[in-house]
């Protein structure tokens, strides 16, 4: 055994043994707690530090990052924690998007340090024995140098020494506010000038740069919309046969990850009749009465880039005459939005006119009885769309009143959801539709991620009953 290894020491460097370094050599892959061109070539290209963006890109990202930091400042990205659903079992983890968004660096317990004299400084958790038998290998000082691309980087344990003195060099700091840590919070450095009101939050400058996508997120943010179409798509034919929430929520989530979405973009809502009407529901335990709508909000994570769509409709094949109408209202008012989106427009404004619409359309079938905006709001509290990208509700930071730009996706969302007890008449009681459509902003004006899923009552209706008339003969055919 000890021959082999010292024939094995002679062909690898010492640190290449340590398994640190994250590219091949001779065809052995180093494991770095994420995919690497080595390691996973059917997933990331050479250049590339996570799937579909390149190295390039990231450290033009940190370049433009200090070019809106003001001079004297540093900013402190810490990565998302592990959160835990017991004691000893972890909730899948998800990186923050910021942190992803600097470093590319998908693991949890590293702190990046961005500043004009010191570029990229990552300091990165040290496996141990222990955990790398429970967990895998996880990357550390190297693969941050060498996989990441950053300008310097140490192990976790010399934080305390050494970014006090960064800290100290600095009038003004930024940080990661959602992740901020005790690791870095609790030093005296920090503590000082957050009492001189010299630290600040990092996303209003994050936000800013992850607003306007580039086209290789742009491509990304497509095949996600895509694999989400997809996956919906198939799921409302399974409807017919399957009118279960549940059922249906799984159906998604299989099509979603057989087509490569790591994860769901959030627990899919799948809104059966009266729970239609509750936005956010995600219970999703309930079978769907025959005649009933059913309301699906789906997105799936590609790559860290999400989508997001909405798609109502009657498992049964058939909308009534009181859901074909509000239905159609709702559509109508989607397509018209999405024709407002254009470079300059503002999501504030688009939403006016929604509101505009839809308190018009309401009272004409003689659900709302005014005007007014408390009953409106009651039955539509929602905005008509947000920003879309790393996170399901993007960019925070930027206001709604923001004109558009070339590069931002935006969704596109009207509906309606009438509680049971609302005081209309009773045919639209219980009733909840939306009807949500991914929306570039272009050049010249837009492009719908989703348009290949239908929303047309025509086209729904003709695609179930057909899809249901085929599945009958071919379960005649073998019976």
């Amino acid at each position: 055994m000890q021959g082999v290894v010292r024939k094995l020491t002679k062909t690898f460097s010492h640190r290449q043994v340590l398994g640190f370094r994250s590219y091949c050599n001779d065809r052995v892959a180093v494991d770095v707690g994420q995919p690497t061109p080595a390691s996973h070539p059917q997933l990331i290209n050479d250049g590339e530090i996570t799937p579909g963006i390149s190295s390039e890109e990231y450290i033009l990202r940190r370049k433009k990052m200090l070019e809106l930091l003001p001079e004297k400042s540093l900013a402190i990205i810490a990565a998302a924690p592990v959160k835990m659903m017991t004691d000893v079992v972890p909730y899948t983890f998800r990186q923050d998007a910021d942190y992803s968004y600097i470093t590319g660096c998908q693991q949890p317990g590293g702190v990046a340090v961005l500043g004009h004299d010191i570029g990229l400084c990552m300091f990165m958790p040290e496996p141990k024995p222990y955990d790398v038998i429970w967990q895998g290998q996880i990357a550390g000082v190297d693969a941050a140098l060498d996989t990441f691309k950053a300008d310097k980087a140490y192990p976790m344990r010399k934080l305390r020494e050494i970014l006090p003195d960064m800290i100290r060099g600095s009038s003004k700091l930024y940080h990661n506010v959602q992740t901020a840590t005790s690791a870095y919070t609790e030093l005296e450095a920090f503590k000082k000038l957050a009492y001189c009101n010299s630290v600040n939050d990092l996303s209003a400058y994050t936000h800013q740069l992850r607003w306007i996508k580039s086209p290789s997120e742009l491509k990304l943010m497509k095949e996600s919309a895509s694999i989400a179409c997809q996956a919906l798509l198939l799921t409302m034919l399974h409807s017919k046969t399957y009118p279960d929430e549940g059922i249906l929520a799984a159906k998604v989530e299989y099509e979603c990850k057989v087509r490569g979405a790591q994860r769901m973009g959030f627990n899919p809502v799948v809104g059966g009749g009266p729970n239609g009407s509750v936005i956010h529901y995600s219970r999703n335990d309930q079978k769907i009465k025959d005649g009933d709508l059913v309301l699906m909000d789906v997105g799936c994570e590609l790559h860290g880039y999400d989508s997001d769509l909405t798609r109502t409709w009657p498992p049964c094949g058939t909308f009534s005459s009181a859901q074909e109408e509000l239905y159609e209202l709702i559509l109508e008012t989607n397509k018209h939005c999405v024709e407002l989106c254009k470079p300059g427009a503002s999501i504030r404004q688009i939403h006016n006119r929604s509101v505009e619409m839809l308190q018009k359309g309401l009272k004409e079938f003689g659900i709302l009885k005014g005007f007014g905006s408390s009953s409106y709001h009651t039955l539509n509290p929602t905005s008509i769309g947000h920003y879309l990208g790393m996170d399901i509700h993007d960019c925070s930071m930027i206001n709604f009143d923001s004109p558009l730009k070339p590069g931002v996706v935006i969704t596109i969302e009207p509906g309606v959801y009438i509680p049971s007890s609302f005081n209309c008449p009773e045919r639209y009681r219980g009733i909840g539709i939306r009807i949500e459509d991914e929306v570039l902003i272009t050049e010249t004006g837009y492009e719908v991620l989703t348009a290949s899923i239908p929303k047309e009552v025509k086209q729904i209706e003709s695609l179930l009953n057909s899809f249901s008339h085929n599945q009958s003969n071919l379960r005649a055919t073998f019976n």
